[in-house]
Order: C-alpha cells, then structure tokens, then sequence
C-alpha cells in the first residue's frame, strides 16, 4: 500500500512543470563564470514584465541603493551577475509558490512568504559565518519547500494518522515520511533533479531536515538548516501542525555556529522581509 502511495507521488514529480524557460536559461548563465551582462540582456529583453519586476526588486530597500537602478546592465554593475540570476529565479517562482498548499496549513502565500525568509536567513548566516564561494545558497534557501507543491494533497488525505504521531512528540516531518515513505524535502530534492540543478542544491533541498545524514559538501545543507529554524522562529512557514524542528549539533559543530546566534539573526532575518515585502510578499 505504501509504495503505491510513492508510486504515485513520484508520477506527480514527473508530471511536475519544469522550471520557466527564463529561469532555465539564466540557470545555464550561472554555470558560466563567462557570462556578461549583454548575455542576461538579451534573455531578460523578451518578457518585460519580469525586467519591470525585477528592477523593482533591485529598487527596494532592501539592497538599499542610493539611485534609481533603471536597466539590467546597471544592475548587473551595482548587484553581481550572480545576484541579478538569483531576483530572476525569485521571481519565476513566485506565482507558483504562492499558492494556498492542503496538508501544511499553509494559505495563499504563505510558502511564499517562508521561502523568502529563509532565502533571507540563509544569506546572514552566510555572512556572520563568513563562508566564502556559496552564493547559490540563495537559491537553494528559496527553494527548499518546494517538494510541499508536490505532497500537499497527499498529506492532507492521511493528516488524521500524521496528527496522532505529532500529538505523540514526532516531528512533524518524520511522521510525514513514516505515513507517505517520503517527505516533502526528498521530493523537492527530486523535482530539482527534474530541472537539472546542482549537486550542491539538490542535496541542500533533500536533507534540510536531516543534516546527519549528510557525509560529503554538506556546506549548503547546513546553512538551509539553519535558516529553515530562523524562517520558522518568525512564525513564517511553520508546518502549522507539527512539532518545530530543533537545530542540529552536527550542524553547529561543522558550521561552528553559536547557537546564542539565533535570535540576533532572526531579527535580521525580520528586517530583511520587510524591506522586501512590498515587492515581493503576499499582503
């Protein structure tokens, strides 16, 4: 019975939409430490709508720009290449992820609103630890839910069994994975296979929760852990029915992190989602 519920839910990861054509082109772009801003011009030119957007993001308080930033090249200039892919994948995931999610009690936006937060989080622990050549962790931060796309009507089909393992100390998140014999993490982890992420993201989605069990390059995994903890320390994306995941002392040993971190970085993590929540968040 089980594996027929995996069965399914991998057909669904199949089925899965592969990333925009825009992402997966600049996606291509920061594989290459050759790419100019004339290349990034010349994809972006195409849809206006997202360039207007994403100049709007580069506008924002946030990154805190003294002039008004009014073309992609001059992005590019003020931000890093890098940085202006990372705002194009932001926003070619927002719509989706913005949607209400069954199973997490999660309503319109607020995987969205996690997403971002944890993007957010990941970026200043990046920064405090001063962990150098991990820029692609932004990315791998915005995307680490994404598996709930994916599970959410699985779990809310057996969430009556997942909610009595939670009211007995499970996490909510292994009840998941004794329940449905996958997690959400697994499979966001095999929906950026689909879309032929990095190794390093990849690995980063699948073991959020699960740190330990990561042997080898665990750099990204680590720094997503932990910003998860601080996304849900300011009540955005909790599973809302489940246990909160505890911070892992493997982690905090590799990182060499200060567990008495967390609350400074957590009102960081705050300020940063405000300055970007009129351009990018759900009211």
């Amino acid at each position: 019975m089980k594996q027929e519920k995996i069965n399914e839910i991998m057909a669904r990861v199949k089925a899965f939409p592969g990333m925009p054509d825009t992402s997966a082109k600049l996606l291509k772009m920061l594989k290459d430490s050759e790419t100019s801003a004339a290349e990034i011009e010349d994809v972006l030119r195409y849809d206006p709508g997202l360039t207007a957007n994403i100049l709007k993001l580069t506008n924002s308080a946030y990154f805190g720009i003294p002039s008004k930033v009014s073309s992609v090249k001059q992005a590019v200039v003020l931000l890093g290449w890098k940085r202006l892919l990372q705002l194009v994948m932001t926003m070619c995931m927002s719509t989706v992820m913005k949607k209400p999610i069954p199973g997490y009690d999660l309503p319109h936006g607020e995987l969205w609103r996690h997403s971002v937060a944890v993007s957010v989080a990941a970026e200043l622990v990046v920064k405090e630890l001063k962990i150098p050549n991990v820029d692609e962790v932004f990315t791998a931060a915005l995307l680490h839910d994404v598996g709930k796309l994916v599970m959410g009507e699985f779990v809310r089909d057996d969430l009556q069994q997942i909610e009595e393992m939670v009211a007995k100390g499970i996490a909510f998140e292994v009840a998941e994975f004794i329940v449905l014999g996958t997690d959400h993490a697994h499979i966001g982890a095999r929906i950026l296979e689909k879309w032929a992420f990095p190794e390093d993201l990849i690995n980063a989605v699948g073991r959020h929760h699960d740190p330990e069990t990561c042997e080898n390059r665990c750099t990204f995994s680590d720094i997503v852990h932990i910003a998860n903890i601080l996304g849900m320390m300011i009540s955005h994306g909790g599973s809302g029915n489940g246990v909160e995941t505890a911070l892992s002392n493997t982690v905090t040993e590799r990182l060499d992190f200060r567990i008495s971190n967390l609350e400074y970085l957590a009102e960081q993590t705050l300020t940063g989602v405000n300055k970007l929540s009129d351009t990018l968040l759900v009211k």
